[in-house]
This record gives C-alpha cells, structure tokens and sequence, in this order.
C-alpha cells in the first residue's frame, strides 16, 4: 500500500472512473491496481495467474474497492477482446488503461534462444497492441463524452539505453515508446491522452526471470548497491497522471532511482 510519506494524491480524484490494469498479479501492475481503487476508481485486474488476482482483488475489496478478476492471456486477441466486452457489462466502458504486462529474457544474440525472443514479441508487443485494438473504443467513447480518458503504455529505460545483452527486450520497449509517441498524434486531437512510462530499475519479481549471468550481476548489483523503485513509486506515478486535468498529457515521462547510474 502506498504510504502518506510517499502519497502526492489525497482523496478520491479518481471517483467514477473505470481503469483496466494488465500484468496486475504481481509487482507495478498489483500496486496500481491497489492505488487507482484507493483513489476512487473501479478497477479490471487482469493476468493469467487467477491465484494472485484473487488474492489482489480481496485486498481491495477489503478497503471497499470495486474490482473485477478477469484471468486473461492478453497474448489471445479473442480472449482480450471479450474481457473488454465484460469490463463494460460489470463496470462500464474503461476510461483508464494501464497496458503494463511485460516479459523480460535477457540472452546474448548468439545464443539464439528464439523461443525467448519469440515469447518477449509476444507478450511486450503483441499483447499491448490487442489490448489497445479491445479498448481504444472505451477511451475514444470517453472522451467524446466529455470524460477524461488514459492510454497509459510501460516502457522501459532499455528503449534508450544501449545494454549489452538486451537486444530482444530493449526492441520490444523501444517500439512501445515510439509507438506511443505516434498514436498520441492521432489520439489527442480526439481527448484520449496516451502516455509512456519508462521506469529504472524497480524492485519486483521481473528480474527473477532473468537467467543470463552478466545481466543478473548487474541487476542484483543495483539491487545491492542503490535504493531502487517500489512498486508502489510507479503506481503513484500512474495516479499522478490519470488525476490531472484532462487538457494535460503527460506523454512520456522517465522515471529514475536517485543513484541509478545508468
């Protein structure tokens, strides 16, 4: 939960707001969840560990959130697609996406682990464009009626820092910066504000996936060395953004532990 000591929103500025959160088992998307119902909002959980959602979604019930398991692949168009279907029939249309699911593989391009590039195209690319393709109709609608409506991408500093080993990964989250810088063109003449987030190093569970050698030394050195980001840094970070007015879009915004030094 975020603490006051960290909190820069206070009251409910999210009220009446429908926020979808993917890769929210675990780690900044969890967080934001909790955060966005904290501020007001109804929010759609979604990944595929049901386990972890259900427990998320307890969590937030506790506090009287609304909250909505929906056990997703968003790699599986059909399958996003009728979560958005069942995100408007329990809550109404979402105005608030936060497209965070993510995968990170780190391996030397020589080593040809294409199951691994593959995976990482799948999930940082693909399943950010299906969840745009089932829920940009929800953003647009809400902006045509006058509502403030987020598009809100996770990217990553590896879509600007050159990282050996991190050629896949750092691929993927370069096209969802550019992306997000291109369709913000087309977006904002229509009120929908789109956003990208490129986070340091932030202390969750995606490093545990990581297995190549060098880039875990450089990752459990930082672990070691600085106070990285929470969890909980990112989600307020969202919230920031989603309570401003609606004529302000921040449109991309890097986020840094203090000592990172790269």
């Amino acid at each position: 939960m975020t603490s006051a000591k960290t909190s820069l929103l206070t009251g409910r500025p999210l009220d009446g707001r429908v926020a979808v959160v993917t890769g929210a088992s675990s780690g900044m998307g969890a967080a934001t969840a909790r955060r966005l119902a904290e501020l007001g909002a109804a929010v759609a959980v979604v990944a595929r560990r049901k386990e972890k959602l259900d427990a998320l979604a307890a969590d937030i019930a506790s506090t009287r959130g609304r909250v909505l398991v929906l056990p997703v692949d968003v790699t599986d168009r059909v399958a996003v697609r009728t979560a958005a279907d069942q995100v408007a029939a329990e809550l109404g249309p979402a105005d608030l996406v936060f497209n965070n699911a993510g995968v990170q593989l780190i391996s030397a391009i020589d080593e040809l682990k294409v199951d691994d590039w593959q995976r990482q195209i799948d999930l940082n690319v693909t399943g950010v464009m299906n969840v745009i393709a089932a829920f940009l109709p929800h953003l647009t609608a809400a902006a045509d009626r006058g509502a403030a409506a987020d598009l809100i991408n996770m990217s990553s500093i590896a879509a600007t820092r050159i990282l050996e080993k991190y050629s896949i990964y750092s691929g993927t989250k370069a096209y969802i910066s550019h992306l997000t810088r291109l369709i913000r063109i087309e977006l904002g003449r229509k009120n929908v504000r789109v956003s990208a987030i490129e986070p340091g190093m932030v202390d969750t569970e995606l490093p545990d996936h990581v297995t190549d050698p060098d880039a875990s030394a450089l990752m459990s050195g930082l672990l070691h060395d600085i106070e990285c980001l929470r969890d909980t840094d990112v989600a307020e970070t969202v919230a920031f953004i989603t309570a401003l007015p609606r004529h302000v879009n921040i449109s991309e915004l890097t986020i840094l532990p203090t000592a990172q030094p790269i």
